[in-house]
């Protein structure tokens, strides 16, 4: 994993790198063009919250629930695969902790992953925090679970796509959320605001990227990709 430190110049964002870019990995990136795209994320080093060791516990409790395993047993596989993510860095959720709200987000992303994967039920007791909730969007869109119940997804378009040819439109660009085919048909018949009230759900959708898209078969116009 790269690290870098950024310095903002105006409407721009000097990246610092910790050490040279491998130009071999770039040249295969960039196709030989010398142009790519980078995706970063902006380091919070606030401690981190009892917000989210709440919610870090509370998922846990859901495996637990469904694996029938000890929470302490979760506790320290996460805690491991954390420092395994981050090439050795160790993290903790005490009151005393000096680990920070992305240090506690980036767990909180395994958990929200390991429980897709195992096809772990999320309860209604708590409240996704900011962050979580747009990641718990994608990962319901990446792997086309509804985000009310949980069954088998279409990807509804939050954006309103109307009669035009699907296939000419570049979705990337719509704000999208995954839907069974029952609340797919009730969002479109009594509208968002409604929806998100009965459901308490978030409504806005995200964008997905063209890789995601392509994964997914959504078939449209992305600039020849």
């Amino acid at each position: 994993m790269q690290r870098a430190r950024a310095e903002q110049r105006g409407r721009d964002l000097v990246i610092h790198l910790d050490r040279p870019l491998n130009q071999d990995h770039l040249e295969t990136v960039s196709g030989g063009q010398g142009e790519f795209y980078v995706d970063f994320e902006v380091a919070d080093p606030r401690k981190a919250s009892v917000q989210q060791r709440r919610l870090f516990f509370a998922l846990l409790h859901d495996i637990e629930t469904y694996f029938v395993v000890p929470s302490e047993f979760l506790k320290s596989m996460f805690y491991t695969q954390y420092e395994f993510y981050t090439a050795g860095k160790s993290i903790s959720l005490s009151d005393a902790t000096e680990s920070s709200v992305s240090d506690a987000n980036t767990l909180l992303d395994l958990v929200i992953d390991f429980m897709f994967e195992w096809r772990v039920p999320f309860k209604k007791g708590y409240e996704l925090l900011p962050k979580e909730e747009q990641y718990f969007i994608y990962q319901c869109c990446r792997h086309r679970v509804c985000i009310v119940c949980g069954e088998h997804a279409d990807i509804h378009h939050v954006d309103v796509v109307g009669r035009t040819n699907r296939n000419k439109i570049d979705h990337s660009q719509r704000h999208v959320m995954a839907l069974c085919r029952a609340h797919h048909s009730e969002i479109e018949s009594i509208g968002s605001a409604k929806f998100a009230a009965k459901y308490h759900v978030p409504v806005t959708g995200i964008k997905l990227k063209i890789e995601d898209l392509q994964k997914l078969g959504i078939r449209g116009n992305y600039g020849g990709d």
